[in-house]
């Protein structure tokens, strides 16, 4: 793509990503072998059934674990400059978001458990409309970033 924003996500969100698909994958992978389980208690129900769901559940692995985080970590992109700042995400459909400053209501700063055993923080910028995410920051990048667009946005340190 041409004129991408600059800045890319920490690379530790990858293993954030990895993790939490490899949570996810667990949790469906014991739901197909309930499924299977429960289905095969029924004498009328086809057993491909609950085959199928077994395998689309050991499907999802690759994808979940390897293939989303690695695309996630190679569309996520952002910019911050002084009138606007820009965001790009997605895998399938790579969406761009172009923020005014002036629209900018207030920063904040989030991490789960995972994000922060990685020292990792999810940025949001939000305005009037909807709220914008930059996810797996380092932690001392996130504050920076925090104080940076609170200045070229006008608002003050107590709004942030």
């Amino acid at each position: 793509m041409e004129n991408e924003p600059r800045e890319r996500i920490d690379p530790r969100a990858f293993k954030v990503w990895a993790i939490g698909g490899s949570i996810t994958y667990i949790g469906l992978f014991i739901a197909a072998l309930i499924f299977y389980v429960l289905l095969t208690d029924v004498p009328e129900a086809p057993a491909w059934v609950g085959w199928a769901a077994v395998l689309l559940a050991m499907a999802y692995g690759p994808w979940g674990i390897i293939i989303a985080p690695w695309l996630r970590m190679r569309f996520w992109r952002y910019e911050v400059r002084e009138k606007e700042m820009e965001i790009q995400h997605g895998i399938f459909i790579i969406k761009r978001h172009l923020i005014p400053m002036v629209r900018v209501q207030h920063v904040d700063t989030e991490h789960g458990p995972l994000m922060r055993y990685f020292g990792l923080t999810t940025l949001y910028v939000s305005t009037a409309a909807t709220r914008f995410p930059i996810p797996a920051l380092p932690r001392q990048r996130a504050e920076e970033l925090r104080g940076e667009i609170a200045t070229l946005a006008g608002t003050s340190e107590e709004d942030v």
